[in-house]
């Protein structure tokens, strides 16, 4: 699968290195050096590779901002930060994955493959499905999500965790089977990876995320999804 693939990168011997790597395996990529090269250049990627310690805009401030206009393009982060807490940092505003430095290629390009497939297996799901849980709305094929009416603004990531909870109602998972089944076999990360994505979706779709309705904490195990009122109703126009 070839893409444009935005590289993010200040230091220019890892630059040159990313783009012969990307380049090597099909892709299109572009290598820019600072934060406001990439907020100038990201809407014509399919994915970003993002470092976080970028001068002047930094590599959080530019996910911030792709976030806030882009909710599905994947972004990777490229660190050389060894605490979890940037990690984690970076997946609340909106990372779907990282990789530290320094990195193995293999790794890299598998992390790049298994997003984009992602993407692309939820822009193909069933054709106009609409799931109604309560007063949630979610639009599979639209990618959109609905509260009370309200538009729900959700990363891919986010998304396709609330349609794997939704397609399973009541029944309980694991962090590790939702690492499994959401981010792919192949993520290495931590299982606090789920706990931060459970926090942002409850924070979005829960009327109180303290005492959430939705997305329910199972002691010693996981998560489920709600089974009041499951998707008793999911439609297609073309549906027989």
């Amino acid at each position: 699968m070839s893409c444009p693939i935005l590289c993010v990168e200040d230091d220019p011997d890892i630059g040159r290195l990313l783009t012969s790597i990307l380049a090597q395996a099909g892709h299109q990529p572009t290598w820019v050096s600072t934060g406001e090269e990439a907020l100038n250049r990201w809407r014509n990627a399919s994915l970003v590779v993002l470092d976080l310690m970028l001068p002047g805009i930094d590599g959080l401030a530019v996910c911030r901002d792709i976030r806030a206009h882009d909710a599905t393009i994947p972004i990777i982060m490229l660190t050389a930060l060894a605490g979890t807490r940037d990690v984690v940092v970076g997946l609340e505003i909106g990372a779907d994955d990282y990789i530290t430095k320094p990195f193995d290629t293999d790794i890299l390009l598998a992390r790049i493959q298994a997003l984009l497939r992602r993407r692309k297996a939820m822009e193909e799901l069933t054709s106009s499905t609409l799931m109604k849980i309560k007063a949630l709305e979610i639009d599979i094929d639209g990618h959109r999500v609905k509260f009370d009416g309200n538009m729900i603004q959700l990363t891919t990531r986010e998304f396709a965790l609330l349609v794997f909870f939704a397609r399973h109602p009541g029944k309980g998972f694991s962090r590790s089977e939702l690492l499994d089944a959401v981010w792919g076999p192949e993520f290495d990360g931590f299982d606090h990876t789920v706990n931060t994505h459970i926090n942002r979706l409850r924070s979005k779709i829960e009327p109180d995320p303290t005492r959430p309705e939705y997305i329910l904490t199972v002691w010693g195990t996981g998560y489920r999804f709600t089974d009041d009122d499951a998707p008793a109703s999911v439609s297609d126009e073309n549906a027989p």
